[in-house]
């Protein structure tokens, strides 16, 4: 079977124009109806950690992987209570070295300065049974890094993360969709379980567990646009 995997990354009302990467921004009214819809339609939502039995095949049901990359304080503080009032459990991905800190990577970029969840707030939100992930040390494009520093920034962000919260960390994402056959091996390497790309279709048990498909979430998604991407591989 196929299983969706969405991506989102700040739930939080869209700032005005002309700020870059708007369409990131996905209204806490919108999120809302999208996780209502899938609740409706008999879907649950779950991490990823908790989706891969689906998508390997050995279970089956009507499940949808929600991830959210970078770690975003307006996740914990928005997102969570609709995804509790749903059921409903998540991943999100975390840039390790802005633990308590920003987006620091987008800011050179124009986009506005956004908290990143501190520590508290993130065993807040694994207390609500989500699961974190590795969004790399410091958000990072792998492409244009040397093989050394690609290695350590997929390696020490997950042993920073299991360090400082006592868990393991199976899942990654790759910052910017970026990555590379080199860059999968790494991952393996590292002892991440999975990863996850932004190929743009639903995940099933024939793709790389180093190069899982994500769709992406976006501000002018309408309702329909969504259901789209829920209902088609």
């Amino acid at each position: 079977m196929s299983v969706p995997i969405l991506l989102y990354h700040q739930i939080a009302v869209p700032p005005p124009k002309p700020m870059p990467f708007r369409s990131m921004f996905v209204h806490p009214r919108n999120f809302a109806q999208q996780m209502a819809w899938l609740k409706r339609l008999g879907y649950q939502g779950l991490s990823l950690k908790d989706a891969t039995p689906y998508i390997c095949g050995e279970k089956h049901g009507k499940v949808v992987a929600i991830t959210f990359d970078d770690g975003f304080a307006n996740v914990i503080e928005t997102a969570a209570p609709i995804l509790k009032q749903c059921g409903f459990t998540a991943t999100n991905f975390i840039v390790a070295d802005e633990i308590g800190g920003s987006n620091t990577w987008d800011q050179p970029l124009g986009v506005v300065h956004t908290a990143c969840m501190g520590r508290e707030q993130l065993r807040r939100w694994m207390e609500l049974g989500h699961e974190i992930g590795s969004h790399t040390l410091n958000h990072v494009r792998l492409d244009r890094m040397n093989a050394n520093e690609a290695r350590r920034q997929i390696t020490e962000s997950r042993e920073k993360l299991q360090s400082v919260f006592g868990t393991s960390i199976v899942s990654f994402a790759y910052p910017y969709g970026e990555q590379s056959p080199h860059h999968r091996t790494m991952v393996r390497e590292a002892g991440y379980a999975w990863a996850v790309t932004t190929e743009r279709r639903s995940a099933n048990a024939h793709d790389d567990p180093a190069g899982l498909p994500r769709k992406t979430v976006r501000r002018s998604d309408t309702a329909l646009h969504f259901l789209k991407k829920v209902l088609t591989k």
